[in-house]
This record gives C-alpha cells, structure tokens and sequence, in this order.
C-alpha cells in the first residue's frame, strides 16, 4: 500500500489530490491546521507551517509527498526536515514561475523569474525559490507547474464565469473582450490530480491542457449553456477606458490578457502527455462546470467577472 503525506489536503486542489489517492487504495495522511476537514479516508495530523515545529506530529513522510505551498521558506523548510523520509515528492508550481510572457510555444526550459523566498516577493518568486528547493531532492523530485487550474467548486471564478453568463444571459446578449489573435490554455482539476497522483516522471512538467483560441473556448461554453443571443465584442481600448479588468477580479473579463502576453497561455506540454498526462474533452469540462455554478448561483457574488447590471450597463452604452 502506498503512504502519502499531503501538505495541506484541505483545499481546492489539494483535497481531490488526496481523495483521489485514498480512491486507488493508498493511505493518506494530510497534515494542516485542521481548520477545515480533510478528504473521508484520510488521516489529519495538525500542524502549522509557520509554527515553530510543524511536522512533529508525523512518523516519517512515506513514499510519496506533495506540496502546493506557494511560500518558499516553508517548502524549503519541508523538504529540510522530510526530504531524507521521502521516496517521491512532487511539488506543485506554476506556469506563473516563468519570466518570459511574450514567446510563443515555450517549454519548460524557459527562463523562471528570479527566486526569492522573501516575504514581500511576489507569487512567481516564491515559486521559482520553492523549486529549487524540491529539485535538490534530484530524481525524487517532480515540479508540476500547472496553468490556468478549471473546474467544479473553482474558488477563482474565472472559467466558471464563463459559463455562470451565458446561463444568466437567457435571451439577452454577452459581452465579450477583443477575441482576434486571442487564445487560451486550461487544464482540468481531476487531469491534474489525476496526474499529480500518478506521474514517475522528475524534474519540471507543464501540466497544461493544448492552446485553442479564446473564441473557440467561449464558445464551447456557451453551446453548453445554451446561449443564443448574441456574443459583443468589445475593443481593448473601450474595456480599460470603462475600469474593466484583464484577467481576474471584480469588475473583470476573466482569460482576456494584455495583448503584449501572446506566451502566457501557449505553453507546450509535450512532457506531460508524454509522462501520462490526460486532458478530459473541453465539452466535458464546460459541461461540468456549468452544472456547478448553476448549483452555487449564477448570480452570486463573484472574485472574478462582471455583475449582470453591470454587463447590461456596458452592453447599453456599447450600443449597436
């Protein structure tokens, strides 16, 4: 029987990690400050990562471990006081660690931005110092960098915006961001436990699913809710003139980049269907998703996206 140890295994992505473990037989064992529940089956040891003696209610660390700690000093602390325990860690990065934005179809030699584990560095910093951390672990060690993360109970909203508006819309038309040369690059939160779980590989992976056009995206999402009114597009000039965001956040048209971003979401990945990555149907995604934002609220308040009044005021004033 395989033992695995979760750094955390109460969150979005961590907690499928686990189930999905304890669903192929392993034991589980999720160490985290117990303030939410960990996955039926698993055992939760508490600790605090930033306490002073975290890990000492752990006997050993088992064949596997995996870490999706955005904060290097503990990362590096982890595999300091669990890495000669360990046969396997994976650690879970992001494309968010790579310095370049711009060129088109990199890979995972692409230059990181500069590591540091200071507290005021931001996220890719953090990342990249937590990797060099895991990679001294060698061949034991697997770097997952996943892209934009999608799915059901998705805390971001961004792809569920998607679907949550053109199930509100009803008969009424969608705005959308400038769509021409635009793409965009997502990955499945089961594929990528999926692979998480299951991966031999080592070294540094993309697990991303395959580039596709933004246009072509959205409209996956809106067969599925079954929109037929109309799609507006809008100018990028017109958009920022009226504070809506690239991206993410209040007031946002989530996936829509700066123009100057052509790499963002066109990473090659390659390596992760080579090492047993699997990407599920976008249709099956989208239909997926569109059941769970229906089930919490299309209307609900959102980290990420447009207010419908909001939309409508937009859509108004566009005209046309």
């Amino acid at each position: 029987m395989l033992n695995a140890l979760i750094l955390g295994g109460t969150g979005w992505l961590s907690s499928r990690v686990a189930g999905r473990l304890i669903e192929e037989g392993a034991a589980v064992t999720c160490l985290a400050r117990g303030t939410r529940p960990v996955p039926r089956g698993a055992t939760l040891v508490i600790g605090d990562r930033a306490g002073a003696d975290p890990y000492a209610g752990l006997d050993g660390a088992g064949d596997l471990v995996v870490d999706v700690s955005s904060s290097a000093p503990q990362v590096a602390r982890a595999v300091d006081e669990l890495g000669d325990r360990a046969a396997r860690w994976t650690y879970v990065s992001s494309i968010s660690v790579y310095a370049d934005d711009e060129t088109v179809g990199a890979d995972e030699s692409a230059p990181r931005h500069p590591s540091s584990g200071a507290e005021d560095a931001d996220y890719g910093a953090q990342k990249a110092a937590a990797e060099d951390a895991v990679a001294a672990l060698g061949d034991r060690a697997l770097i997952v960098r996943p892209g934009l993360i999608v799915g059901e109970g998705d805390p971001s909203d961004r792809f569920g915006y998607w679907a949550a508006a053109f199930a509100r819309a009803g008969e009424r038309p969608v705005l959308v961001p400038p769509l021409a040369g635009r793409v965009a690059q997502i990955i499945d939160v089961d594929d990528l436990a999926a692979y998480i779980t299951s991966a031999r590989a080592a070294g540094a992976v993309n697990a991303i699913g395959d580039s596709i056009p933004l246009a072509d995206m959205l409209d996956v999402v809106r067969r599925a809710a079954g929109h037929t009114a109309a799609v507006r597009e809008a100018s990028e000039d017109w958009l920022r003139a009226r504070s809506v965001e690239y991206w993410t956040g209040v007031r946002s048209l989530p996936l829509w980049l700066p123009g100057g971003m052509t790499g963002f979401m066109t990473r090659r990945n390659e390596r992760f269907r080579a090492t047993g990555g699997a990407l599920s149907p976008l249709d099956a995604t989208a239909e997926r998703v569109l059941a769970d934002e229906r089930a919490r609220g299309v209307d609900r308040p959102r980290r990420a996206g447009l207010r419908r009044a909001d939309e409508d005021d937009l859509l108004a004033e566009l005209g046309g």
